[in-house]
């Protein structure tokens, strides 16, 4: 048949060689018996490891290359750097005041900017900031917010009035006596009680006062006068005083005055040194 021709001239030497099965047994190559060839036994141990372990691997190249990647984005590219800096919470400082004092890098990598640092600066710089956060604004801004120091009593020095907060830090010098800001008066140089309470404690005295009083008492006292360390007297405005006695029951004695000069608005001496029992009279 045409088929079986065809065959047996792919195969010329089939007949002769076949032994009566038709087909030759192929020579074995070097190593193929699982001896000591290159591809033995341990040599397929390894295929089959890297075959299992396959999937792991990329996984961790993968991993490799996108911590190499984000690396070069946060430090080296120019995609996360600085490029603006805000401010906010300011009241008597200006923006461009804390800007400069806080002196932020810009140009650098955002992720290498040292918040800390830059708050330490402006602490530093401006007396009248109590507190400063600075945070990252990604991807391009540092925003600067800004608590001021708020003065509750005044010593006046010279021509000049030396602004004081609530917790007795000296923080700024004003050549105007900032409105609703009651001066302080110490006349204790007489004062038996002198020694004990020197001239610091009795200021510290003061200021806890003053930081006691309601808002709306505070913007109408124009003096804390101390003669020690139990006599405090507020002058209000309008010629109007108040006997404040010691710097305890701080709360109680606010409430006690406010309740007083609502019921007596036309009165001129308050007493609310026991804020149980106040006493108002000259009306």
């Amino acid at each position: 048949m045409a088929g079986a021709t065809t065959a047996q001239r792919g195969n010329p030497g089939s007949a002769r060689k076949g032994g009566g099965s038709g087909s030759s047994k192929p020579s074995e190559q070097p190593g193929s018996s699982g001896g000591s060839g290159p591809q033995g036994p341990g040599v397929r141990r390894l295929v089959r490891r890297l075959r299992h372990r396959g999937p792991v691997l990329l996984a961790l190249l993968a991993a490799v290359l996108l911590a190499g990647g984000g690396s070069w984005v946060l430090y080296g590219s120019s995609w996360l750097r600085v490029e603006k800096v805000t401010t906010s919470g300011t009241l008597v400082l200006t923006p461009d005041q804390v800007l400069a004092a806080a002196a932020v890098p810009v140009g650098a990598p955002l992720v290498t900017v040292d918040t800390d640092e830059i708050a330490g600066r402006v602490r530093s710089r401006l007396p009248r900031v109590d507190s400063v956060d600075v945070v990252r604004a990604w991807p391009h801004g540092i925003g600067l917010k800004v608590t001021e120091r708020k003065p509750v009593l005044l010593i006046k020095k010279d021509a000049k009035f030396v602004e004081v907060d609530a917790s007795g830090v000296r923080f700024d010098t004003a050549a105007k006596a900032p409105a609703g800001v009651p001066v302080l008066e110490l006349s204790a140089a007489q004062s038996p009680s002198g020694r004990r309470f020197d001239e610091e404690r009795l200021l510290h005295e003061a200021v806890g006062v003053a930081g006691d009083l309601p808002e709306a008492v505070a913007k109408e006292t124009v003096q804390v006068r101390v003669g020690s360390y139990d006599s405090v007297v507020l002058e209000l405005t309008g010629g109007r005083s108040v006997v404040w006695g010691s710097g305890e029951q701080g709360e109680a004695k606010g409430r006690a005055l406010t309740a007083l000069l609502k019921a007596a608005p036309k009165a001129y001496h308050f007493d609310v040194s026991v804020p149980t029992a106040p006493a108002v009279s000259g009306s």
